[in-house]
């Protein structure tokens, strides 16, 4: 392919001056950058760039940024040619203040005495700033991100590597282009000059490009087998990758990081499908795909009855003359080797029995505090054992429990978990069911680590349920024990994600699984928080049910939030709650409550109101309880007692039972019902009811007719956490 045209580039102060903004093109032109820190690298280049512009006063229309693995660049999209000029005002010394502290001031703005300005005994000196060519200002401020870019590791390089004030960045900086329009911008780094010269594909075209500045960047590294932009690689890997799929009569096994890190290692990205034997799919399927993926990057395929097919596609860096069939050839002979390796670990394992593998964890430290792996899986299988004796976790066979918990960690000590760690458990369950142990037993040794995140899969099947419970209220036990719980934003062993799983795994089973109370009680109650609030629940409802405390069983915590959820976002809900806030409001003002019996007679009374004290003494309580009854029923209440107030204590006296019966009976959504039938009545009561009435006895009685509407209330969700 022939080179681009070439083009004489403008001097900085030969740029026409009718021109008030350009677009600015800057390319850092390295070794391969590593994949995986090419993405970041890209937010961090705008991030920087967009807050050195802010510094000089200058923004850009927009920023945009590329890369592949040799460059790391953007393009800041109308940049104005000049700053703007600024005109700046410090403040000085009094003009009472001695000669020298003037002097100082004058010294300190190059100004003359005449040249200040005094406003009310102070000199102030107004220093007027003239606006400055942008192209003066980029290759500072190029400068200065280049020697401080944040890349995760970073090098040295040549003999001035010798001095740690050498630059340092990701691999060795071989070029920089910075062009504002089609001007240079003048910058050197470490003997890297600015220009505006790059280079083509590695081996379609590694000869020099000359570049005209942003508006031809793109399209002339394209005519040189360079696509800057990743997303359009990704998207080439992709649709490619589906179609020869599709071609051969398979389905894709889908994998966007695997098509990230493709579109990072490629600059002309062209999948290639290629084949291997059939023989090594007697290998675990995920030890196939994870030896691909992990170790070459290719792509695997399935055939139509979801089983692995022995394909897979790779991503060629190179348009082949060929057609690609060398560049297949090749990889299928590296895929064979890595196959052939991962079917010996294989081999070797099926030979030693899980119980003979399972003796060796005694040998390996847990923790410190906390024993040998081998001591942790007694501790489980006692536990899955009891879960499943208790009827904790239904149907569950206890030998079966107890066989997979002491299996559950036998695969750690294998081969092939030694070669791929990110496969324990799922080793562990083939090697049981190869060797003949019941599918119940297997299964859970596979799964006994789920769910290990937000959106894994829960497990449902009892004996896996019941050993994957086991492990994890293990790990929360032992290390909160030993005092080690997590402190702020230290995790060190997980135990937030432990957490999460128990409560996902309890709420997906509907397991009636009380927690001990204490230090692991709150952090399971804040865990649930975390986990409602991620699942969509809203925060204050969540508070509301919590702030009832004495609740230990996750399931009808769960249940509350649901029901109330529902409840208060419909209209008897919301209206209640603004009925329920009013009355709240009123009772606040005067420190008002339901009255309360003395411990003994003699006990201090501290009245609530200033007029009357709400305590009594003991001998007092049958009177005072008879009275409370009585108004409850309304039969105490005055012939000229209004009907709203008569309407809302019969109304409460039916609706309060029957929510404490529904919550009793952990019918949340009957108890919403419940409360949903005081709100017409206190609506009325609101209404026509004046609760401060001038007569003591009536504004007593309406209080304590609120305070009762409030605690029952209460006695589903503490609607004072509710917001609205």
């Amino acid at each position: 392919m022939s080179t681009p045209s070439t083009r004489e580039h403008a001097p900085l102060d030969a740029v026409p001056t009718e021109r008030t903004a350009a677009d600015f093109l800057l390319e850092l032109r390295s070794e391969e950058i590593p994949a995986r820190m090419q993405a970041k690298a890209r937010n961090d280049l705008a991030r920087l760039f967009a807050e050195e512009l802010a510094k000089t006063g200058l923004e850009a229309d927009a920023i945009e940024t590329f890369a592949t693995p040799r460059r790391l660049g953007l393009i800041a999209r109308g940049l104005p040619l000049a700053t703007a000029a600024v005109s700046e005002e410090l403040k000085g010394p009094r003009s009472s203040a001695p000669p020298q502290a003037l002097e100082g001031f004058l010294r300190k703005t190059g100004l003359a005495r005449e040249q200040l300005v005094e406003r009310d005994g102070v000199f102030f000196a107004v220093i007027d700033k003239p606006g400055q060519a942008t192209a003066e200002v980029l290759g500072p401020i190029v400068e200065r991100i280049v020697r401080t870019f944040p890349w995760p590791k970073s090098m040295r390089w040549g003999s001035a590597s010798a001095s740690t004030a050498s630059l340092r960045w990701v691999r060795p900086l071989q070029g920089i282009v910075a062009l504002l329009g089609d001007a240079i911008v003048p910058v050197e780094i470490d003997g890297v000059a600015a220009g505006a010269t790059t280079l083509g594909h590695r081996f379609h075209h590694p000869g020099p490009i000359t570049l005209g500045g942003a508006s031809d960047y793109a399209e002339k590294l394209r005519a040189c087998h360079v696509i800057v932009d990743p997303d359009e690689r990704a998207a080439i890997i992709r649709d490619r990758a589906q179609a020869l799929a599709a071609e051969a009569g398979l389905t894709l096994v889908e994998d966007e990081g695997l098509v990230a890190e493709n579109a990072g290692l490629t600059e002309w990205p062209v999948p290639l499908l290629g084949r291997f034997d059939p023989d090594y799919l007697d290998v675990p399927p995920e030890v196939i795909q994870l030896t691909a993926r992990t170790n070459q990057k290719y792509f695997v395929l399935k055939d139509d009855s979801g089983a692995l097919a022995p394909a897979f596609i790779c991503t060629a860096n190179i348009e082949a003359s060929d057609g690609g069939a060398a560049i297949v050839a090749g990889n299928q002979r590296v895929l064979a080797a890595r196959l052939s390796d991962a079917r010996f670990f294989w081999e070797q394992d099926l030979k030693i029995p899980l119980d003979e593998q399972a003796q060796k964890l005694s040998g390996i430290v847990f923790h410190e505090k906390l024993g040998t792996v081998a001591e942790r899986v007694t501790r489980i299988a006692d536990l899955a054992e009891w879960l499943a004796i208790e009827a904790v976790v239904p149907n569950c066979d206890p030998d079966h429990a107890r066989r997979a918990a002491e299996l559950c960690k036998a695969d750690l000590v294998t081969g092939m978990v030694g070669e791929f760690p990110e496969l324990q458990g799922l080793i562990g369950g083939y090697l049981a069911e190869a060797q003949g142990e019941p599918k119940a037993v297997a299964d859970a040794i596979r799964d006994h680590y789920k769910p290990v995140g937000q959106g894994d899969e829960v497990p449902t099947a009892p004996v896996t349920v019941a050993v994957a419970l086991a492990e994890k209220l293990d790990t929360l036990r032992q290390f909160f024990g030993a005092g080690m719980p997590p402190t702020g934003s230290k995790d060190p062993f997980a135990l937030r994600r432990a957490a999460l799983g128990v409560i996902q795994i309890v709420a997906a089973n509907a397991l009636r699984l009380p927690i001990a109370s204490g230090e692991l009680l709150d952090f399971f109650a804040d865990r649930l928080k975390v986990q409602q609030r991620e699942a969509g629940a809203r925060h204050d409802l969540i508070d509301a049910v919590f702030a009832l405390g004495g609740e230990d069983d996750l399931v009808r915590l769960l249940a509350r939030v649901t029901a109330l959820q529902s409840f208060v976002e419909g209209p008897d809900g919301a209206n209640l709650l603004a009925g329920y806030k009013r009355a709240a409001n009123i009772l606040k003002k005067e420190n008002w409550d339901l009255p309360r019996v003395l411990a003994s007679p003699g006990e201090q009374a501290i009245p609530q109101t200033g007029e009357e004290d709400p305590l009594v003494e003991v001998d007092q309580a049958p009177e005072l309880a008879a009275s409370i009854a009585s108004q409850a029923q309304g039969s105490d209440l005055p012939a000229d007692a209004p009907a709203a107030e008569r309407a809302l204590v019969m109304v409460l006296h039916e609706a309060e039972p029957r929510a404490t019966r529904a919550v009793e009976d952990e019918d949340f959504a009957a108890a919403m019902a419940a409360l949903a039938s005081l709100r017409g009545p206190i609506d009325a009561f609101f209404e026509d009811v004046t609760v401060n009435d001038p007569d003591s006895e009536v504004r007593r009685r309406r209080l304590n007719l609120l305070a009762r509407f409030k605690n029952a209330v209460h006695g589903v969700a503490d609607f004072s956490k509710i917001e609205g």
